[in-house]
């Protein structure tokens, strides 16, 4: 059995009156982040592990924010196109484990609908996903409340 781990990364601005999308829903908050396509953080860091881990290349290769196609898009829609992308190199997905950084809102109550969406996107069950949050204690960019950061790492089994 091929095993692969990857790793994403991902960041994004938050400003007042744009609507919060995090793990494919959109959760209630005087901010939300600003990017070419929803800028769902954690699904952007999901995407990147799951690309790394296959060796297939980052999100901005096959989703390019210069591009009219993807600006406003969905980002279920890019986890399930990197899902397929995953099944077409004969990899499974074993595990994915996630940490959010951000002040507010605090978003462990919403953690079982993200695991819940997410597992539909990707077809695995919400038992092989872990989402975590934090805060980093007011320090730096995510402590000011300018911005969210979103970290994933993942297993791939293959043959």
């Amino acid at each position: 059995m091929n095993i692969r781990v990857g790793f994403g990364y991902d960041v994004h601005p938050l400003k007042e009156g744009k609507d919060f999308w995090l793990g494919g829903i959109k959760i209630s908050h005087t901010k939300g982040a600003e990017g070419h396509s929803d800028a769902d953080t954690l699904i952007h860091a999901i995407c990147d592990a799951l690309l790394g881990a296959a060796n297939l290349g980052d999100i901005g290769i096959h989703f390019p924010n210069t591009s009219a196609e993807f600006k406003g898009i969905d980002s279920k829609k890019l986890l399930k196109r990197v899902a397929e992308l995953i099944k077409k190199e004969k990899y499974e997905i074993g595990n994915l484990d996630c940490t959010v950084t951000l002040e507010l809102p605090k978003i462990v109550p919403y953690i079982p609908e993200m695991k819940k969406i997410l597992a539909e996107t990707l077809s695995i069950s919400p038992k092989n996903i872990s989402i975590k949050a934090t805060t980093t204690e007011h320090l730096g960019f995510v402590g000011r409340e300018e911005g969210i950061a979103a970290y994933a790492i993942c297993l791939l089994q293959g043959n």
